[in-house]
Order: structure tokens, then sequence, then C-alpha cells
């Protein structure tokens, strides 16, 4: 099956402890190269989160952000700078045996000074209790967003697939003509050693059959026929490939580096007018095919 490797997914889900929001992004890399942002208070899913991509993707650089928001009110924390408060307290002492003041320090004096109390928000989460919820509910939405993601590669995938199946009959059909045209080449080119050893006999007397032997030689070193075979045998399991479930990205580029062997074994070989022209044009489309497949998975 020939899928995308770029893609992306935004999810978010929430229930009664937790808002999870998950956003991934798929783009090509020749291995799985997982990158996660995982906030620390749900650290512990993150095995499973790899577990979870490694089921649906076999390639790509695929970076997960994953957030969450705990519904549960913050807490606060308030905390009494007790050096601050008996500096205070002697300092109002001695302004006592002064006369200066008068009264006893009351909690409305130290709410006015800022130096006094110090108040935190707790935050929101905090309470371990609401962990293996959240987790459960990130680990439902990361499953989502795979599946949203999913689905854009198989679409990206079928263009895709599309224009290599476009380019692969392309190049399969100048495959054939090359084979004609390798033919006729060797053909003229039999036809003309032929008569060559017509025009020196007339001068120079030559064994027949070594003669014969040596224009079937030289007919043999311009034939194609092998290659024709095999690259036709290629174009067979690219499609196989292609229909088969498993990703195929890997195989179908090694196909390619097939494909462009023989099509340059046959340039060095084959003989006639038309075969360079051809030669170029298979190369070529097979380049372009190599580009596409760079990003199937």
């Amino acid at each position: 099956m020939i899928k995308s490797m770029t893609g992306f997914a935004a999810v978010t889900r929430e229930d009664d402890t937790a808002t999870i929001s998950v956003t991934i992004r798929a783009v090509n890399h020749r291995h799985l190269d997982l990158q996660l942002r995982v906030p620390q208070a749900l650290a512990s899913i993150e095995s499973d989160v790899r577990a979870l991509v490694g089921r649906r993707i076999a390639r790509g650089r695929v970076e997960i952000g994953l957030s969450v928001q705990f519904r549960q009110t913050p807490g606060v924390d308030v905390e009494f700078n007790e050096v601050f408060g008996r500096a205070l307290e002697a300092a109002l002492d001695r302004a006592r045996a002064q006369g200066l003041v008068t009264g006893a320090l009351t909690p409305g004096d130290l709410l006015r000074l800022p130096q006094a109390l110090t108040i935190r928000e707790r935050a929101a989460g905090a309470d371990d209790t609401l962990l293996p919820a959240a987790a459960a509910l990130a680990r439902e939405t990361l499953d989502a967003a795979l599946e949203e993601l999913d689905q854009m590669r198989v679409r990206e995938g079928d263009h895709l697939r599309a224009d290599l199946d476009q380019r692969r009959a392309m190049v399969a059909d100048l495959i054939e003509r090359i084979a004609t045209a390798a033919d006729e080449g060797r053909h003229a080119m039999e036809q003309r050693l032929t008569e060559r050893v017509a025009e020196l006999r007339a001068v120079v007397e030559a064994d027949e059959t070594a003669v014969a032997q040596e224009i079937v030689r030289a007919a043999a070193r311009s034939d194609i026929s092998e290659e024709i075979s095999r690259f036709r045998g290629h174009v067979s399991h690219w499609v196989a490939l292609a229909d088969d479930a498993e990703p195929c990205g890997r195989k179908l580029d090694f196909l390619l580096q097939e494909m462009n062997r023989e099509v340059n074994t046959m340039g060095s070989k084959a003989d006639g007018l038309r075969v360079s022209e051809l030669i170029i044009a298979a190369k070529a489309e097979l380049e372009k095919m190599r580009e596409q497949v760079q990003n199937a998975e």
C-alpha cells in the first residue's frame, strides 16, 4: 500500500477530570524518528505513546505534542515569613517602649505587608488521584489523533499512487519501445556486417564459418532481451507491492534502483537510432518516480 509520510492531525478531548490536546506533525524520514513533548504529569504514559505510534507508523519524522489542563480548581499555598515577622514584632516592641505605638500586631496588619505573607497558587492536577483518569483520556485522544493522521496520509498516498501508476505505465511503454528499437538496431547491424563482409570477401579470402560466428557474437553483445525481461518482472513486482497492505516505500525505492540499473545496461548494449533517445526518456521518468517514492511510507 502506498501511503504518504506527511500529514497533520489535532484532536482535543475532555471529561470531568481534564482536557487533553494532541497535535501530530509527520514529515519524510528514512526511518521512524519520534519526537515527543509530554507534560511531566503524564510522563508515565510515554512508553504507551511510543507503542501506539509504532503500531501505526512504519517510518517518517513524527512530532507529537500533548498538553493537559486539569479541571480541578487550583489550590492555594500560604507561607508566612517567620524571620520578617519576628523582626517586625521586635521593632514594634521597641516602638511601644518609646510610646510611639500602641496595641498588638493583628493578622490584618500582616496582610497589608507584602513581605510577611507569600501566596502561591498550587498547580491544578497535583492531586494524584486524577492522574490515572487523565492518562486514560490521553491515550484515547492520541489514538484518535493517530487515526486522523492515518486518514490524511492515506488520502495523500492515493494521489501519490495515481501519479506513480501513470509514470510506471509510461516507463513500461518506453521499455517496450526500446525493445522494438533495439531489435531493429540489431538486425540493421547484422545487415551492415553481412554487407561489409561480402565487400571484403571479394578482396580477401575468409573462413565462412568464422565470419558467421563473429557476426552472431556481435549481435549477441547488443541483445537486451534479458534486461527487458527483468524489467517487466520489476514492473509486475511494483504492482504487487503497491497493492499489498504493508508499507512499501523502501521496497519501491530499492526496486527503482534495480529498474534504473537495467535501463543503464540497455543503454550500454543496445544499438539503434532511437534507442538513446528512449533510454534518456525512461531514466528521466524513473528519476521522477524516485523523487515521489521518497514521500511514501
